[in-house]
């Protein structure tokens, strides 16, 4: 049986063999998975140093963290802790009921709570006779914090939270940091969250309750 063999079209341009070629492109799942691993990696999830692995599916880790937020809202907060601050002295976290706490849990090895860092900073000095950030280390040593502190030209207590996860779990579920946690002047959350906060969404959350 014969074949017809295409005949090529003269008017038509010759193949290019530099042309990029076609990029391809990510169903709507995908799309929703890739940037949900993006967040993860700037810090709305930070992984914990000792996970040994991560999780199977991000969008569910974070739906599930957004709903153990959203629980701990209206709930008394647990102040009735004292711990050492980098320099050895004891803060008794009831002793700031009256006045607006952001508690910050962190650590100097996680690079998301580095960026929010200045943030809090200026929200302390706008706000300090309103508020009080407490920056609670997670794992660090005191003698970690005092040369971060300086460099970093921290104005509010880091709180040495090494050996304290009763309080990590008091405040949890936490999967990882930053976590902020902001009390009311009556010792109540008013908002929990994981992972980074930009500057505007703490302001309006602290202007809220003023």
């Amino acid at each position: 049986m014969e074949q017809n063999t295409p005949v090529p079209d003269p008017a038509a341009p010759p193949p290019d063999d530099n042309a990029p070629l076609p990029e391809p492109r990510l169903s709507r799942r995908a799309a929703w998975i890739a940037m949900g691993s993006v967040t993860m990696a700037l810090g709305l999830l930070w992984a914990a140093s000792d996970l040994s692995e991560p999780p199977a599916d991000p969008l569910a880790v974070i739906a599930e963290d957004e709903a153990a937020d959203a629980q701990a809202v209206g709930k008394p907060a647990p102040l009735n802790y004292t711990v050492k601050d980098m320099n050895g002295a004891d803060v008794r976290l009831s002793s700031f009921k009256g006045k607006i706490i952001l508690l910050n849990f962190w650590a100097t090895w996680c690079p998301p709570c580095k960026i929010e860092i200045p943030d809090l900073i200026a929200l302390q000095e706008q706000y300090k006779d309103d508020i009080v950030v407490l920056g609670f280390s997670v794992d660090d040593e005191a003698d970690d914090l005092k040369p971060f502190a300086a460099e970093y030209k921290i104005n509010y207590p880091l709180l040495v939270g090494l050996g304290h996860e009763n309080i990590q779990d008091a405040y949890g579920p936490m999967w990882g940091i930053p976590v902020t946690i902001i009390i009311d002047r009556n010792g109540t959350i008013a908002r929990k969250q994981s992972g980074i906060r930009t500057r505007e969404q703490i302001e309006r959350e602290i202007k809220a309750l003023l």
